[in-house]
């Protein structure tokens, strides 16, 4: 097994297996810079920036001083498995370049404790999928009924809406409870007030990489191509507010006022071990949308929430990437199969990804069934939906043969609503 000079504790998400890429600035430099995690360091790219000398980026090395992995993104998988091969060998315990230059790494490590992390890209874009059929499944009994709880589209394409990539934030960023327009009661008007029925979704999501252009779909031949690396995400909810607005339409402002995602990009070919076979689909897709080859990935999750009263954070759910029925390249290739065009840092997300048992649902709607089974937090605490002061606490990890490669946390923290 490859190890690293750099110290790393066996339950750390970032051994040299992993070196997912995020962006990151300190007290004493304030710029923004592209930085690779590794144990509890960050290595600065833009310090070693001329050690990447080899034909797919000897002539790329600016692409390190930006303030965002856009242009990286841009360069296709060539220059990400070149820059993969090229970081873990500088960083291999055999490797004297960074090793045994005293100067050099003080200049190019940063403890992760002292820095503060930025979103890994400029987002022009951001789609939500809802791709997990547990929970397409689940929603749609509480709302419809069993026998018409999919509807007749789910099982023929990837569901999904264009959301507001404005409000994206970083892990960390408080989240502000909205206000809205609700319907309490169906007998009357509806209302302006705060939202009651706060929720977070239990997501994940990939970094588109190259452009396609306008016109020119990309298809499953290349769809690979284009995906970069993925993070955790939380895409918050107001599902008072949802439940108001959304026919015909769909999600607006019951999902706008905020989606967090963790820092770390974990690149496809960190994830490439832990590939598992896809979920078996039926009835079979329309061609342009199938592929034999496994494009799924044993990801662990976990939701845990921090509140008052609590000593240490209460684990909501466990539920795994494997639970996917569309994989991502299904989602690309059906987002641009009109033509569609993407670009370097669109954001593409799973939607709510749930499991088949109760404990693995993957938000509140869920698991307290639209509110009818409170959820036991243990010290008298229940919850039926998010609280402010609430804390949600994501984390993500696969793991084989001594090998753990992580996403380390996605969090935020409920802020009270603005008085309106």
């Amino acid at each position: 097994m490859t190890m690293s000079f750099v110290s790393v504790s066996p339950d750390s998400d970032f051994p040299i297996q992993n070196l997912p890429y995020g962006i990151f600035s300190t007290p004493s430099n304030l710029t923004h810079r592209i930085g690779v995690a590794i144990g509890d360091q960050i290595l600065d790219l833009s310090v070693v920036k001329n050690l990447f000398d080899g034909p797919a980026l000897r002539n790329q090395q600016s692409v390190f001083d930006e303030t965002t992995l856009n242009a990286f993104m841009s360069l296709g998988r060539s220059a990400w498995k070149e820059a993969r091969a090229t970081l873990q060998k500088l960083l291999s315990a055999d490797e004297p370049i960074l090793r045994d230059n005293s100067s050099l790494r003080d200049r190019a490590f940063v403890p992760q404790n002292s820095a503060q992390m930025h979103l890994p890209a400029k987002i022009g874009d951001y789609t939500d999928f809802y791709s997990s059929k547990n929970h397409a499944f689940n929603v749609g009994c509480m709302f419809r009924g069993e026998d018409n709880a999919l509807m007749p589209n789910w099982t023929h394409l990837p569901v999904g809406y264009h959301g507001r990539a404005s409000s994206v934030v970083v892990s960390g960023t408080d989240i502000r409870r909205p206000n809205g327009q609700t319907r309490p009661d169906d007998t009357k008007p509806p209302v302006f007030t705060k939202c009651r029925l706060l929720d977070f979704e239990l997501e994940m999501a990939f970094f588109t990489g190259p452009a396609n252009k306008l016109g020119e779909p990309i298809t499953m031949d290349n769809a690979e191509d284009h995906i970069f690396g993925m993070v955790l995400m939380n895409d918050w909810s107001a599902r008072d507010i949802q439940k108001w607005e959304y026919v015909p339409l769909g999600p607006f402002l019951g999902k706008n006022f905020g989606t967090t995602i963790s820092p770390w990009v974990v690149s496809m070919d960190a994830l490439k071990p832990f590939t598992v076979p896809n979920m078996a689909q039926s009835p079979d897709p329309l061609p342009y949308l199938q592929h034999e080859e496994p494009y799924s990935y044993d990801i662990n999750l976990e939701v845990k929430l921090k509140c008052e009263g609590l000593s240490q954070p209460h684990v909501l759910c466990r539920s795994n990437f494997k639970n996917m029925y569309w994989t991502m390249k299904q989602q690309l290739v059906h987002h641009t199969v009109t033509g569609c065009n993407t670009n370097p840092g669109d954001l593409l997300a799973s939607g709510t990804i749930s499991g088949k048992t109760p404990d693995s649902f993957g938000s509140m709607l869920e698991l307290c069934w639209k509110g009818t089974k409170p959820i036991d937090l243990g010290g008298g605490l229940t919850r039926k939906f998010l609280q402010d002061s609430d804390e949600v606490i994501m984390s993500g990890w696969c793991e084989n043969d001594g090998v753990r490669v992580g996403f380390g946390t996605c969090t935020g923290k409920v802020l009270p609503a603005l008085d309106m």
